[in-house]
């Protein structure tokens, strides 16, 4: 199925790209989305109508994830969590639990790991998370 890119997509292309993907991936996943559009005649017509305002909005998007990118990168998180005697943790850490302390912090596998967070296709930041037993 031939589209035309609304969005930069990573592993797929940019904003303008005419493309051939697989007819599941379009209609179950970038036409509902508005990740893309079909590439008829009259819809390459209205794109290209469109290409500055869509491009201006790429922009504002690369420069907002630019500046979280900032934000984020270089700080640290904490999160206690009860263990046993062995230091085995009593459950997990999960995604809930890093969103709510670097929620907390404004940003157990006991120990400290370096998380990779994708802002953006172009925009990765580093955080890292400090994982504590419980005193």
């Amino acid at each position: 199925m031939n589209i035309i890119l609304l969005e930069k997509i990573q592993n797929l292309g940019k904003l303008g790209d005419r493309i051939s993907v697989k007819s599941g991936y379009a209609r179950n996943y970038l036409l509902p989305k508005g990740k893309a559009v079909l590439a008829t005649p009259q819809n390459v017509a209205i794109f290209e109508e469109r290409r500055a305002a869509l491009e201006k909005a790429e922009a504002e998007l690369l420069a907002k994830a630019q500046a979280r990118s900032e934000a984020i990168s270089g700080k640290s998180i904490t999160i206690s969590v009860k263990a046993g005697e062995e230091g085995k943790l009593f459950g997990s850490v999960g995604t809930a639990d890093i969103a709510e302390a670097a929620q907390q912090a404004g940003i157990d596998l006991t120990g400290t790991y370096e998380v990779e967070i994708h802002l953006h296709p172009d925009i990765d930041a580093q955080l890292t998370v400090n994982v504590v037993t419980e005193e």
